[in-house]
């Protein structure tokens, strides 16, 4: 049975991917405006009243743009159901983030990476780029699939941890300073964002102006771990974004709803009337604004996010997990 399911995986993968690629193709002479516009409009495939009845792909794939994608892990095989970006530079492949599962059975999300880099083979493209894996942060439901990679030809995978961190980027003086990845014509910039976690970063693409904050910086319920660290990383990106043009913020998670200062509560697996996964620079500067009102450490409830210290307990358990993949 799991020799047949993993030959039909690609017959699988080909449909879902082929969907996105008609959206894509339906809209070839988009602005970039119009493309970030589409996305801030999209509704995500977003779990079931009862998720025993649930028949939803294991991954949702959108396609932004020929070189750029935008997954989502099915809401009823995780809550979390995290965020994932797949970003195609003429020589590598950056895959931020892994999800929340382990299993190729339930989440084949590297099948699905070499399904789109065929794809783009298909178009002329290289078929033998390199896949380089990189986390937002150390939490697990961020890394779970890295099992998936490690050890596979031509993939690199960064380790969410600090040895990680310290190995394959070359900052200074962490968090101060930004490192660049180059993917082949496409060069991304690395900013260091502690706070929510200790070795957390967020990305800008310059292609499609995105900020890609993972759990810093998204529409839910962000726990700080450092408070005066957190401050600073939002500080930090609010500077970046206004010296970059930013078009969309992209987190890892949605966890509001759509209506303003409403959450779904943790644990949700049914989210039918979800916020927009994109936030804006606006929301940023609103963020720190009130982050700079006081030192203390308080919940600041805004109409798009939430964010709370976290309590000794979670710090303990943040740190148990920390150490455990170091």
């Amino acid at each position: 049975m799991k020799n047949n399911l993993i030959m039909a995986l690609p017959l699988a993968f080909i449909a879902v991917i082929w969907v996105t690629s008609v959206a894509a193709k339906e809209r070839p002479n988009e602005s970039s405006n119009n493309l970030a516009s589409l996305l801030q409009q999209k509704k995500w495939i977003h779990g079931s009243a009862n998720c025993k009845s649930n028949t939803d792909p294991a991954i949702e794939v959108y396609k932004y743009d020929q070189s750029s994608y935008v997954l989502r892990q099915n809401k009823c095989a995780t809550y979390e159901a995290p965020f994932i970006y797949v970003l195609f530079g003429n020589e590598k492949v950056l895959v931020l983030d892994t999800g929340a599962t382990e299993s190729v059975e339930d989440f084949p999300l590297y099948s699905l990476v070499k399904i789109l880099i065929e794809e783009h083979s298909l178009q002329g493209e290289k078929s033998d780029k390199e896949i380089l894996v990189i986390h937002s942060h150390s939490h697990r439901d961020h890394y779970a699939g890295d099992v998936q990679f490690i050890g596979q030809p031509n993939v690199t995978v960064v380790a969410p941890n600090s040895s990680g961190i310290n190995q394959y980027f070359a900052f200074a003086k962490w968090p101060d300073g930004l490192d660049y990845v180059e993917l082949g014509g496409r060069k991304i910039t690395v900013i260091p964002t502690p706070g929510h976690q200790e070795e957390a970063i967020s990305i800008y693409d310059p292609q499609n102006k995105w900020l890609l904050t993972g759990d810093t910086f998204y529409p839910g319920t962000i726990y700080v771990k450092n408070w005066s660290e957190y401050k600073k990383s939002i500080s930090r990106l609010v500077s970046f974004s206004n010296s970059h043009e930013v078009s969309l913020i992209l987190g890892a998670h949605i966890e509001m709803t759509n209506r303003a200062g409403e959450y779904y509560s943790i644990g949700t697996n049914y989210q039918p009337d979800e916020a927009s996964l994109t936030l804006l620079p606006i929301d940023l500067a609103i963020l720190d604004s009130e982050l700079q009102k006081t030192d203390k450490e308080n919940k600041v409830m805004l109409n798009k996010l939430i964010v709370l210290p976290m309590s000794t307990i979670q710090k303990i358990f943040s740190n148990v997990a920390r150490w455990i993949i170091q």
